[in-house]
């Protein structure tokens, strides 16, 4: 199989953000180290490699167990199989404290009928006032009132 030749897809399909990966590189090294362009397209093509080989290894754990679906336990599991066995503890770490950190977004996040911050009633003139703005840029580009009138009909 060539480098980065993956089923159906084409080289620059398989690539991963150059700005972020600049910046991550940048953080990794001291500030006074810079690194050659040519040098950062390398490193971004060996970070495509590895979550390549990763995924490919973590399917096939997730086959042999006869599963469909891979779990953060068959990247592990791929991991020790390719020999990164000494990244496995951090990996964990990392996979736990996303964790943590969805469920905390989770929890911030407004839902209706759990907490939410705003009346059905306050919704339901949000939502008016947001219609009547984008009413308003589509004939012409005024914009409407920030409140709307509270006795304003539901059919406006």
């Amino acid at each position: 199989m060539e480098p980065m030749d993956i089923i159906g897809k084409s080289k620059e399909d398989a690539s991963l953000p150059k700005a972020t990966m600049t910046k991550i590189i940048k953080e990794m090294l001291p500030p006074d180290v810079r690194v050659a362009r040519d040098a950062q397209d390398l490193l971004i093509e060996c970070c495509v490699e590895f979550i390549n080989l990763i995924s490919s290894e973590s399917n096939e754990v997730c086959s042999r167990e006869e599963k469909r679906t891979i779990a953060p336990e068959h990247v592990l599991k791929a991991l020790q199989v390719l020999g990164f066995s000494e990244y496995i503890e951090e990996v964990y770490s990392a996979y736990e404290q996303h964790k943590l950190e969805t469920l905390h977004d989770l929890a911030k996040s407004v839902k209706w009928g759990n907490g939410a911050e705003m009346t059905e009633e306050e919704a339901l003139a949000e939502q008016q006032r947001m219609f009547a703005e984008a009413r308003a840029r589509m004939n012409g580009g005024a914009t409407a009132p920030k409140q709307p009138d509270p006795e304003q009909s539901l059919e406006s």
